[in-house]
């Protein structure tokens, strides 16, 4: 999605905001008036994420931030579309191009437009700044997270989705990591060396960079890019969701395992 967003919308300039849900923008303190006041007139000047999080950072040293909760998603949709069932918050651009379209079905996301705030090295939306990096983040530091894992005494599992420490892996890439790196999702930490430690982080990081390749994980029509389309790494999850898992190292084979 934030790939997406990136090619998009970035360089182009709001003109106008229509917010159709009021819980939407809950997070935005000062109510939907002054969101959308504060978003007509920005340059889209990046997109960025941490976590859960995604954001575009704004000509005026704001963000526009947004939290996809459950089912949120960012559609690019050309002028005239026909209106999603569950849309939300609609952005138009000064360029008459493709609108951006917050579409929620369960409203349990929402976007803000929040200042922006110096942590660890980066610029990030002041809600932001207590999420860890995550393991493709260039500046992550895998040293650290593995020393912090030790000295933890609880599940391996945990930890791995504990965004404080290190972010952006869910449910799902938590389990295919743990079968790579052939761990039980209840080893405690305190118990894990530091080299199993790097190799179940090496091994998140290699699954979500082909869950990103793929598209995503979608296992229904509410995981889809910004061009509405459903990802495909569903087909190549080996333990997630199977009465039985592959094999070890049968990866792309047929072979299960049931231990």
């Amino acid at each position: 999605m934030r790939r997406g967003l990136d090619d998009h919308v970035v360089g182009r300039t709001i003109a106008a905001v229509e917010v159709f849900h009021p819980r939407s923008v809950r997070r935005h303190l000062t109510g939907a008036v002054d969101f959308a006041g504060r978003l007509v007139g920005r340059r889209v000047e990046a997109v960025d994420r941490r976590g859960k999080y995604l954001w575009a950072r704004l000509s005026s040293d704001e963000a526009l931030l947004a939290h996809l909760g459950m089912s949120g998603q960012m559609l690019v949709r050309p002028v005239g579309a026909p209106v999603e069932t569950h849309l939300r918050v609609l952005l138009r651009f000064s360029d008459d191009g493709p609108e951006l379209r917050f579409v929620d079905q369960r409203t349990f996301g929402g976007l803000s437009v929040e200042e922006l705030t110096e942590t660890d090295g980066s610029t990030v939306p002041v809600p932001v700044a207590h999420i860890g990096r995550d393991p493709m983040d260039p500046r992550f530091d895998a040293e650290a997270v593995v020393a912090a894992m030790r000295r933890r005494h609880t599940e391996v599992k945990r930890v791995l989705l504990d965004q404080n420490l290190v972010s952006g892996i869910g449910n799902i890439y938590a389990d295919e990591a743990l079968w790579r790196a052939r761990l039980h999702w209840a080893r405690p930490t305190d118990r894990l060396s530091a080299a199993k430690a790097r190799e179940l982080l090496a091994a998140a990081t290699a699954v979500m960079s082909e869950a990103l390749v793929a598209g995503g994980t979608s296992f229904d029509a509410l995981y889809v890019n910004v061009n509405g389309q459903s990802g495909y790494f569903d087909r190549a999850l080996a333990v997630y969701g199977r009465r039985a898992c592959r094999a070890p190292g049968a990866a792309g084979r047929s072979a299960v395992s049931r231990s």
